[in-house]
């Protein structure tokens, strides 16, 4: 049997967080042994622990903005130390074989590993242009000979990364993410009826169009709300819903969320929710998906909920969702940052309901063939042999 820390830089239940949830849980647990290293409480944990996942809270080094003051710098360095030290412990207990570091954003798994002469396998979730030193960095990080393999979320994901660089190409593997697709359970009418009539405050014949995710700078909020804001007023009965929150300490921008609500008088035609645990029985519930990402998203995993779901997928043109969107088949793809585009891609699937549900059937089936956690589980299976 063979052991295998992952590390992960968050606990709650947003889309990476939920891609390692469904990996680990499918693992065969007679030929790998789990152990999970989360950086705090929350969610995340609770879910690993319901499938007997053994979960540890550690410091995970998790890189931001903010750590490069005088006291940002000192409280790395006694994480490090800290975290150091309850992975050594660990380690005498388990006897780690393999070291997965989930996302670039925490970097205690390469020192741990290298530190300690363990394979290490970064999985890469994440497409960083600026700043340019990051970008760098973190290209170095990858190319190290104590990285032993790289595995990228998507084919666009990867390319990224290793344009250019031979050494790390040839160690880089790109595994699409995938879904779950038995543990999915249809909301009833019910259900529906009292989350249309409780949460989104619609009719029966009124439309929701619906972007979920984290509210910050670059999931595309603010652009999804212009482009509604040009088409409100010629649709009576459409109404926006943003379900997810702030990250923590970022508040400010779900504040500039709904000051901008106020300011376009779109008070009544726009809900947001806070992110919500249980999230299918909303899919289900809503009529129009959007996936507006302003930065190229590296995969896209709200776009193949939204399709299980089979929801008609609006989305930006770029990163990894042009690998799961297609274009006049499961939705549409508008020019990234455009609101003119965007409000234009809205109009022609509020016209048409017919388009609406040819394209949710054909993105629910797209879903199954293409995406299934099955597949997902057994490339990386096969990766872990081969280190």
């Amino acid at each position: 049997m063979k052991s295998i820390l992952f590390i992960h830089q968050s606990a709650e239940l947003y889309g990476s967080d939920k891609t390692i949830l469904m990996f680990i849980s499918s693992l065969d647990k007679q030929q790998y042994k789990s152990v999970v290293i989360l950086p705090f409480d929350g969610p995340l944990k609770r879910e690993f622990e319901k499938n007997g996942i053994e979960v540890v809270i550690a410091p995970v080094l998790k890189l931001y903005r903010k750590m490069f003051t005088p006291k940002g710098i000192l409280n790395f360095f006694k994480e490090y130390r800290n975290g150091l030290r309850l992975l050594n412990e660990l380690h005498k207990k388990h006897h780690f074989n393999i070291v997965y570091s989930h996302t670039l954003a925490a970097l205690i798994g390469i020192i741990f590993a290298r530190k300690n002469n363990i394979k290490h396998l970064w999985h890469v979730q994440e497409i960083i242009a600026k700043p340019v030193i990051f970008n760098k960095g973190f290209v170095k990080l990858l190319s190290l000979e104590c990285n032993h393999v790289a595995v990228y979320d998507s084919k666009t994901t990867m390319d990224f990364w290793i344009k250019g660089n031979e050494k790390l190409a040839k160690k880089s593997h790109a595994v699409c993410n995938g879904l779950d697709v038995t543990q999915k359970q249809n909301a009833s009418q019910n259900e529906i009826a009292s989350i249309r009539k409780d949460y989104f405050k619609v009719g029966e014949n009124e439309l929701v169009i619906a972007l979920v995710g984290r509210i910050n700078s670059w999931k595309g909020q603010q652009l999804l709300l212009e482009a509604f804001h040009k088409i409100a007023h010629k649709y009576e009965n459409i109404k926006l819903v943003f379900i997810g929150s702030a990250p923590p300490n970022q508040e400010v921008f779900e504040i500039d969320l709904k000051n901008k609500v106020t300011d376009y008088a779109l008070t009544d035609r726009v809900v947001i929710i806070p992110f919500q645990e249980e999230i299918w029985k909303f899919w289900d519930s809503i009529d129009i998906a959007v996936v507006p990402s302003t930065e190229p998203e590296p995969f896209g995993m709200v776009a193949i909920e939204a399709m299980l779901s089979k929801k008609p997928v609006i989305a930006a043109n770029h990163g990894g969702l042009t690998e799961i969107v297609l274009p006049n088949e499961t939705g549409l793809l508008f020019e990234p940052n455009n609101a003119n585009a965007l409000a234009n891609a809205l109009e022609s699937i509020i016209v048409d309901a017919e388009k609406r549900q040819l394209f949710g059937e054909k993105g629910y089936n797209r879903t199954l063939n293409h995406f299934s956690l099955q597949k997902h589980v057994e490339k990386f299976e096969d990766i872990f042999e081969k280190i």
